[in-house]
């Protein structure tokens, strides 16, 4: 496994928990507000932590951490991520995955064998505007609904979300999104933010006032909706 960065301590990328937050590059999505476009577009240059010293460090904050946040790039790329994460479960930690849901094939194997504790899938946009928003074409529409349809088995802790943006996300969008993944799970609107490291530095936040709207619009059909990062 190739780490590429790692953040000692984060209290908001783990609800409920102490945790650092593990980086891997690569990506098979191009989004154009990608805060993390060094990870995706320019990995060469993201760096590089060795395994082993990534689970000595582990092995020195036990008592201190309780959570570790794996996050990308997509991480479910890496073949050896189930090791990976069953490695750290061993250690007495709980794991988070971020993940676009391109990989159910993967996300199935890690629930089965216990190696996942919460899991955050990104959800780019309504199904018709979904390639245009990932900046790719279709290929991964029927696995990302496999993905889906898998979360929402409730077989694991998890939560769906969406960095919003003027140029990919109206109302009407959104309330074609809720249709789509309506229930009473977890799902949030994140707020973008720019890094100043994003794959197109054109992409702009929607209006204040919008959230409230894109919020009013999707209750009826996720109940358990919120705005995140405002």
């Amino acid at each position: 496994m190739i780490i590429s960065g790692v953040q000692k301590l984060t209290l908001l990328d783990f609800p409920g928990r102490t945790a650092c937050t593990v980086f891997f590059a690569g990506c098979n999505f191009r989004c154009p507000f990608c805060h993390n476009a060094i990870l995706v577009e320019r990995p060469q240059e993201a760096g590089s932590v060795l395994e082993e010293d990534f689970f000595d460090f582990l092995k020195k904050r036990k008592g201190l951490l309780d959570g570790v946040a794996i996050t990308g790039g997509e991480p479910t790329l890496n073949k050896d991520l189930p090791e990976f994460m069953a490695k750290i479960k061993e250690l007495g930690y709980a794991v988070k995955l971020d993940s676009n849901g391109t990989n159910p094939e993967m996300l199935e194997k890690i629930i089965s064998d216990g190696c996942v504790d919460y899991i955050a899938m990104d959800i780019k946009n309504c199904k018709e505007k979904y390639s245009q928003t990932a900046g790719v074409d279709n290929r991964f529409m029927e696995r990302i609904e496999r993905s889906v349809d898998l979360l929402m088995q409730n077989k694991v802790d998890f939560e769906f979300r969406t960095t919003v943006v003027k140029q990919f996300h109206t109302v009407e969008d959104m309330i074609k999104l809720s249709e789509w993944i309506k229930g009473d799970e977890k799902y949030f609107i994140q707020a973008f933010k720019n890094s100043g490291d994003l794959i197109d530095e054109n992409m702009e936040s929607i209006d204040y006032d919008d959230y409230a709207r894109f919020l009013e619009a999707i209750k009826p059909q996720l109940p358990n909706s919120s705005i995140r990062g405002l």
